[in-house]
Formats: C-alpha cells, sequence, structure tokens
C-alpha cells in the first residue's frame, strides 16, 4: 500500500467547505431530481451511480467488489466510483456542491453529518426506512440512532468503531510491565504509563498525551454523567474542562508522555504517526478500525483494549456513513444499493472488517465466524467485550464539530508549549467554541 499522507487539521477541511457551500442553496422540491413521469422513463433505461468515498487501496478493493456484485444481481446498475485519502476529500464534496454534482452515493463521517443534514445535501431516508425498503431492524439501535439528525434518518452507518486503546505487546513483555486493561482508572492508566516509561528508562513514554483528543475527552466526560454536546451548545463547564486539562498536566509531570513535538505530530491521528507505530510511546488512542492499519505499520505485537473508565460511556459508534444525494435522480436506486451493503451477507463478507466491524448484527456474526486474520479477530473481540456494556448513543455532533475538535487541539498544544496555562487555555477554549457553534 503506498504510504498515506498525514490529514491535514481537523476543521480546515470544513472551513474550507462552508466557504464553498455558502452560495448553494438549501435544496428544495424543484431540486429533487426528476418529475414520476420522468423517473419512470429513466428507470426502465440503464442507471450508473456515482459513489465517492476515502480510504486506502484495500478499502477500494473490498467496495468495488461489492458493488460489482450488485451489478451482477441488478444488471441495468452500474456504478462510476471515485476514492481518494481523507486529506482533501471534503474539499472535493464541497467544490461538487457547489455545482450540485455531489455524488448519488458518497461516504461521510459524523464531522459532517449534521451540516449536509441541515444544509438539505443528504437525502432524508426516513421514509425507506419506515416502509424496511431500508431495513435497518438488524443493526444495534443506538448505531442506527447515530445516523439521525432532528430524529430523521440522513445516512446509514457503514461500519461500527470504537474509541479503543491500542500498545506495544512485544515492548510491554521486553519491560517486564503488565498490559492496561479496558476500564482501568484514568489515574491508575497514567500511573501504569509512569512506570512504563521509568521501565524504559524514559526511552519510550508510557502514553501518547490525550488532552486534544476529543473522543477521549468525550468519553471522560459521560463516564462522570456530563456530555460534550448538549444540542447546539457544549454539555460541560469550564470547571470540567480544566480538570481535564490540568490531569494531563499531572501525567506529564509525572513522565507518563512524551514530548510536546512528539505528541503535536501525533494529534492528527492519522495511523502513520500515531506513537505506538512510530516506537515513541507504548500506548495510543485510535478508532478499534484502525487496528489492523496500526498493526501493518510496525513489526512489533500490538494488543487493543477499551479506554479507561467506565465501558458505559462508549456507545455503538459509526466509523462513517453511506448518505445519498438528496438531488440525485435515482432514489429508489441509491436507497437499495445502501440496503444491499448493509444487509447482504456476500456484500459484508467481501467488505469484512476494514471500516469496522458490519452494521447488521446478524451478517456481522457470518463475517466474523468467518475470519481467521488475527487483527480482525482482535477487533471482533473488543466489539464483543463491549456489546452488552456500551450506554445510549448521543445525537451526532453539531454544526461546528470541526471547529470545536481544532480548537481543543489548539488549547492542548498550547498548554504543553507552556504558551497559556490551563486555566487561561480553557477560558479561551470555552468563548471559542460556543462562538463555533453559534454560527
Amino acid at each position: 500500500m503506498p504510504a498515506r499522507q498525514p490529514a491535514s487539521r481537523p476543521g480546515l477541511d470544513r472551513r474550507r467547505l462552508l466557504g464553498a457551500l455558502a452560495g448553494l442553496p438549501l435544496l428544495g422540491g424543484g431540486l429533487t431530481g426528476c418529475s414520476p413521469e420522468e423517473q419512470a422513463r429513466v428507470d426502465d433505461g440503464p442507471i450508473e451511480l456515482s459513489v465517492f468515498w476515502w480510504g486506502g487501496n484495500q478499502r477500494a478493493e473490498a467496495t468495488e467488489k461489492a458493488l460489482r456484485l450488485y451489478s451482477q444481481q441488478h444488471p441495468r446498475v452500474r456504478f462510476r466510483v471515485t476514492w481518494q485519502g481523507l486529506t482533501g476529500y471534503y474539499d472535493r464534496l464541497a467544490t461538487q456542491a457547489t455545482g450540485g454534482n455531489v455524488p448519488d452515493l458518497f461516504q461521510v463521517d459524523d464531522t459532517m453529518l449534521t451540516e449536509y443534514a441541515r444544509r438539505e445535501i443528504a437525502l432524508d431516508l426516513s421514509p425507506y426506512v419506515a416502509d424496511n425498503r431500508l431495513d435497518l431492524r438488524e443493526l444495534p439501535a443506538d448505531l442506527a440512532r447515530y445516523g439521525q439528525v432532528d430524529e430523521r434518518t440522513r445516512a446509514v452507518p457503514a461500519a461500527q468503531t470504537n474509541v479503543a486503546l491500542i500498545y506495544n505487546r512485544d515492548l510491554l513483555r521486553r519491560l517486564k510491565v503488565p498490559e492496561p486493561h479496558g476500564g482501568m482508572p484514568w489515574r491508575e492508566y497514567t500511573r501504569w504509563a509512569a512506570r512504563v516509561t521509568r521501565a524504559s528508562g524514559s526511552r519510550v513514554a508510557g502514553t501518547m498525551d490525550a488532552s486534544g483528543d476529543y473522543r477521549a475527552l468525550w468519553l471522560w466526560l459521560r463516564g462522570q454523567g456530563a456530555e460534550l454536546y448538549q444540542g447546539r451548545q457544549l454539555g460541560f463547564s469550564s470547571a470540567e474542562l480544566l480538570d481535564w486539562f490540568e490531569f494531563w498536566e499531572v501525567a506529564r509531570y509525572e513522565r507518563a508522555t512524551p514530548s510536546a513535538a512528539l505528541v503535536e505530530l501525533a494529534d492528527t491521528g492519522e495511523p502513520p504517526w500515531q506513537l505506538v507505530v512510530t516506537g515513541h510511546a507504548a500506548a495510543s488512542f485510535a478508532w478499534s478500525h484502525q487496528f489492523p492499519e496500526l498493526q501493518r505499520l510496525t513489526d512489533d505485537e500490538l494488543g487493543m483494549t477499551a479506554l479507561p473508565g467506565t465501558p458505559a460511556a462508549q456507545w455503538p459508534r459509526a466509523s462513517m456513513y453511506w448518505a445519498a444525494f438528496r438531488g440525485t435522480r435515482q432514489p429508489e436506486a441509491v436507497v437499495d444499493v445502501i440496503n444491499f451493503l448493509t444487509n447482504n451477507v456476500a456484500a459484508g463478507r467481501l467488505l469484512g472488517t476494514e471500516r469496522g466491524l458490519n452494521p447488521n448484527v446478524s451478517v456481522r456474526r457470518f463475517v466474523t465466524d468467518a475470519t481467521t486474520d488475527r487483527t480482525q479477530k482482535r477487533l471482533v473481540g473488543l466489539g464483543n467485550e463491549l456489546a452488552d456494556l456500551m450506554g445510549p448513543a448521543p445525537a451526532p455532533p453539531p454544526r461546528g464539530h470541526a471547529r470545536v475538535r481544532a480548537l481543543l487541539i489548539a488549547a492542548a498544544e498550547s498548554i504543553r508549549a507552556k504558551g497559556s496555562g490551563a486555566r487561561a487555555a480553557t477560558s479561551k477554549f470555552m468563548a471559542q467554541a460556543n462562538a463555533a457553534l453559534a454560527e
């Protein structure tokens, strides 16, 4: 697989996207495609659907195989596929949206789902879910709910993932330090990390500094009965964020984390920069579906477990979604393709676990029971471990989420570099984040 470029800072793609979308009207009835008579004529002939997603070669190969299988079963339907890395993906989608040329079927994540729903770029799938033309009955209820905006289904999870702690098993064996375990208290986790640093003679830090990681913060907050968001506002107080920043200040003082410069490189979240694979930390925070890719990037054996804190803070989370363009000329066909990718066993086997666990629980069992790959088995194992322990799903993040993510990273980096104290950084973040959510 060719090397992937590091992702741009969170928020960059969104700012460009909003600039491009500024001139795009909300799509109304006049832009929904054909009249019923025109639709009937289109449906009588060949259908070509455009599909766009981000990912690497393995994702592309699996997705194209699944789409070819659909064409074999529906010979009138052909696909025009485009894919690329995550960097620049939303820029390209923004350009297409400005011209009213959004692909019929496209991949989106929870960073932009609400944005696309509110601007009526993503088709409302609720009528198709209501009569089971788009059958979500085999999805965990909270996973399906995580595709709803304002109680309307705007996208369908392409797969399920969780936030995970990825650690270097071989390194821990060499250092004779026990492996971390899911659910350990946060303070116990950073004490474990400091022990790793000491055991390595400070050659390797125990853990990535997650002070700027919104995923870790979100689970920390949920473990204390708060949320990252409450509607279009922050769901936590200044005091709670200050506690988070000060917790990581203590971890840095105890040398549980690496240098600020190394952490800043890893703040992009891109797998090649994760400190657990670059050899600078024994553990990193990542999406569980990234585990096979992270394993490919190192010769050491990696392990995976749940994050510190209560497992009830987690929820069945969409790694990404399939969404349909509101202006597609073939809504029925696009919905049928989404239904196929979600519920067809053969398609599920072709798609495997590259995006995460199959969203359909029955299909997931067929896929995972047949796998012999060790990394995939660990992905499945974590999903099974958390299945009955997770809490209810929150609403997908509101508009402004990408900007909030970027602001959190900036605040954490400022504290780590001693550019500002934790209190000043907290106050600045709260003011700027609330302003971003109010736009």
